[in-house]
């Protein structure tokens, strides 16, 4: 079955996290992205442990083949002109080029997008980076902890008094960079159906994560009053609204609306609570509430919840998590056949769901470095004898089955120039 994105052509050149998961979703859902890799190392995250056994090595990272199943691999080096002209080709028969360089990279290359757009007048350039493509901070360098440092959103995550707290998700990363980048990209191609155009689309991971501060500063801006740690409705100021210890382990109540809080309430036996259910943490309210949570078990709270409607769970490790009902019941994790591999590879599905074109999550394995070099130079207008020439020059490389990072080597895959991507692991 086709996705909805098949016949989307993606060549990404970003590395890592944020450009690889927006690169995924679009896989995901039919699109065919290309990874354009250099002749060195390639993307980095293909040599970060932990490794799937039995897989070819330079595609072996289960972090690089949980972000990149359903794609291809070719190696190119941008430094040099022939390179760059292969780029160009590929560029002019395809819909979206993703990077994720530090502004002015693919400028100083010649490469950029006004160089991409005489090739292809309807190319849809997305970059994502740090700070965006202009401003102040366009050439700093940063990680998701940083971004959400600079936009408040940081310092405003933990326990009122205590120190902020890090999500164990990339928020900056993924919702901030890859999931604005997917939405970026799928509206100026929209505009592209009117227009025939194409345009850049200017990525911050700052800005979208200062994004999902919307609710947090419309408050701010209608009564000017400062928030504080720990002390947001819905991040931990509210009784009703709080993870609590019980005697075996948490749960979360979310108990927000009154009824679902006088549900509890009245399962409890302290019909005296309901009027009190907006006081902070720390009142002697909270201090009850404390008490009656730790008085049960998880599993008797998740009992109590199937009988009282109040928004009542467990809260999980991650790997209960993972082999709950709930994620088996919404495909949310896909067994994906990876060469070499003795059993499947366990990756995490596709959050989007659609009832008539659905996406696959496990259409294709991760591609080995530089697996699809010939095909896609074939395929792209070259002969044999010239995609030879461009290997021997070093303008391309083939395939890399068995290696390390370290034997690979190569100034192509360097940032000692300060030019390549900003992020060093997974940001």
């Amino acid at each position: 079955m086709s996705g909805p994105l098949t016949g989307l052509r993606v060549l990404d050149l970003s590395r890592l996290l944020p450009g690889g998961f927006c690169s995924l979703l679009l896989a995901d859902l039919g699109a065919e992205v290309l990874k354009v890799e250099d002749t060195g190392i390639g993307d980095y995250i293909r040599w970060s442990p932990p490794y799937v056994e039995g897989v070819e090595e330079s595609a072996r990272s289960a972090l690089f083949l949980s972000l990149n199943r359903n794609k291809r691999s070719i190696r190119i080096d941008l430094k040099s002109e022939r390179g760059r002209e292969v780029l160009l080709r590929l560029a002019a028969d395809h819909d979206v080029l993703l990077e994720s360089f530090r502004p002015g990279v693919l400028d100083r290359l010649g490469v950029g997008y006004e160089r991409l757009a005489q090739a292809n007048a309807g190319l849809v350039y997305c970059a994502i980076t740090g700070y965006g493509q202009d401003g102040p901070a366009a050439q700093r360098a940063g990680h998701d902890m940083n971004y959400l440092g600079l936009n408040g959103l940081l310092g405003l995550t933990g326990e009122a008094g205590g120190a902020p707290v890090q999500a164990a998700g990339q928020i900056a990363d993924i919702g901030g960079g890859a999931l604005m980048a997917a939405v970026g990209i799928l509206a100026a191609l929209r505009e592209r159906e009117r227009s025939g155009k194409g345009q850049v689309v200017d990525i911050s991971m700052f800005d979208g994560s200062l994004s999902w501060l919307a609710m947090v500063a419309a408050q701010f801006f209608a009564d000017g009053q400062a928030p504080r740690r720990g002390r947001l409705p819905l991040s931990g100021s509210l009784l009703c609204y709080r993870p609590y210890a019980c005697e075996d382990g948490w749960v979360t109540l979310g108990a927000l609306e009154p009824k679902f809080w006088q549900a509890w309430c009245r399962g409890v036996g302290r019909e005296d609570l309901i009027e009190r259910q907006f006081e902070g943490a720390g009142s002697d309210a909270h201090r009850d509430v404390e008490r009656i949570f730790r008085g049960r078990t998880r599993a008797q709270w998740e009992a109590f919840a199937g009988e009282h409607d109040c928004c009542l769970e467990p809260l999980l490790e991650l790997g209960e998590a993972l082999d709950s009902e709930l994620v088996r019941a919404r495909e949310m994790v896909v067994g994906l056949d990876q060469p070499g591999a003795a059993e499947p590879v366990r990756l995490l599905g596709l959050p989007i769901k659609l009832s008539r074109t659905p996406g696959d999550a496990a259409r294709a394995p991760g591609p080995v470095l530089g697996e699809h070099t010939d095909a896609v130079l074939a395929a792209a207008g070259y002969d044999a004898a010239e995609i030879a020439a461009l290997k021997a020059s070093g303008a391309v490389a083939g395939a890399v089955e068995s290696a390390d990072a370290d034997s690979i080597g190569g100034s192509a895959g360097g940032r000692s120039s300060g030019d390549g991507p900003r992020r060093s692991f997974l940001a």
